[in-house]
């Protein structure tokens, strides 16, 4: 009945003679059970161990079973993660994934979308979990040891990630560097895994707009983080500082985000603020670095509708903190080894920065003391100038 629709083009074959040899010849029937003899060649083929990736294949399939039918054969939860690995490793086309697995574009499209989005619902509790009072002392441990910078719970930092141009979109995806994007915003840690993410914004919309208006900004001026009591910088008898958020000079200062002394008339003190405020900011940036060096899916236009580029995406950040939780970082280490007499009032009234902007002083006072000076940042600024 459907065939005879006007207009509807006819169906030549059920199955093409090419994808009917998938199980003689397709990539996964060839190749995975030899992998699997070779943890090296299996971590390079899925970015994985071998024990991660079963580990993975339990959390995201536990509960479901495929199972084949009088008109074809099921695809089976081992393959389908395998494709999609594939997909987010090499960010090869669907033909061209179509030919390497022997699966119809349309089939491979679908698995790939729906194993994503899997991925983001199973693995987010797991691996990226809300945090807790007792997290953030945990980061801000990590980064006074790795950066030398004291009650700081996070970088913070945006990545435009490129799309196609959507249809009829007009410039809303068109980012200050030339090219259709959506933006990943994130919070990493000292290890470089991303504890709170917001993605999907527009590559035309700026970081502080997209900031002021994501979960976590929103949750921050609302004092919901369930952030740590103030407490007085190691060494320092000055009155206590809240926990921070390091970031660049494009968000706005407040009392619980830090970003640097404008580059304008910098003296000595402002200069040395800012060198512990990059070092820790950094961090973030090495997240990303690690993210789409890794998945190399990034490294091209994602050639997807807007909300299914978010899946990859939410997908990629997903498996970056679960791989880096359960295969030991072979990354390097980037941290180098690294008393204030005013009163600080967060509550007085005034501007809306007037606040942040007396933390940030605060924060200035003690790296230019003694207490809080490292002792290469002054042959560091003047390397820099």
């Amino acid at each position: 009945m459907l065939d005879n629709e006007p207009g509807r083009k006819r169906r030549r074959l059920w199955v093409h003679p090419i994808v009917a040899q998938r199980q003689q010849k397709g990539q996964f029937h060839k190749l995975y059970t030899d992998l699997r003899q070779d943890a090296n060649k299996f971590k390079s083929y899925c970015l994985m161990s071998i024990e991660t990736f079963d580990y993975l294949l339990i959390c995201l399939h536990s509960d479901r079973k495929f199972m084949d039918t009088c008109m074809r054969r099921s695809i089976s939860a081992e393959q389908r993660l395998i494709v999609t690995l594939r997909f987010l490793a090499t960010g090869n086309s669907f033909a061209s994934l179509h030919f390497e697995f022997l699966l119809g574009i349309s089939t491979i499209s679908g698995i790939v979308c729906h194993t994503c989005k899997v991925i983001w619902q199973r693995l987010r509790e797991a691996v990226m979990p809300t945090p807790t009072a007792a997290d953030w002392l945990r980061i801000a441990d990590g980064f006074y040891k790795s950066a030398q910078f004291p009650n700081c719970i996070g970088a913070l930092d945006s990545k435009h990630i490129r799309v196609k141009k959507p249809p009829h979109s007009g410039s809303r995806y068109f980012n200050y560097k030339q090219y259709f994007s959506v933006v990943l915003m994130a919070l990493a840690d000292s290890d470089y895994k991303f504890v709170i993410v917001d993605i999907g914004a527009y590559g035309s919309t700026s970081d502080g707009r997209i900031f002021s208006v994501s979960r976590i900004g929103e949750r921050l001026r609302q004092n919901q983080l369930a952030l740590p009591e103030p407490s007085r910088l190691p060494g320092s008898a000055g009155p206590p500082a809240p926990f921070v958020i390091v970031a660049g000079e494009w968000f706005s200062v407040s009392p619980h985000l830090m970003r640097p002394f404008p580059r304008r008339d910098l003296d000595v003190r402002k200069r040395i603020f800012n060198y512990p405020l990059t070092r820790a900011r950094r961090y973030v940036e090495c997240a990303f670095g690690i993210l789409s060096s890794k998945w190399r899916v990034f490294q091209s236009s994602i050639q997807m509708k807007p909300d299914n580029a978010t899946l990859v995406i939410q997908a990629c950040v997903m498996l970056h903190n679960f791989t880096r939780i359960h295969d030991a970082s072979t990354d390097a280490d980037l941290g180098l080894n690294m008393t204030s007499s005013v009163s600080l009032d967060l509550s007085r009234p005034g501007l809306p920065g007037t606040a942040g902007l007396a933390v940030r002083e605060l924060f200035a006072d003690y790296f230019s003391s003694p207490e809080g000076a490292l002792s290469w940042q002054m042959d560091a600024i003047r390397g820099s100038h």
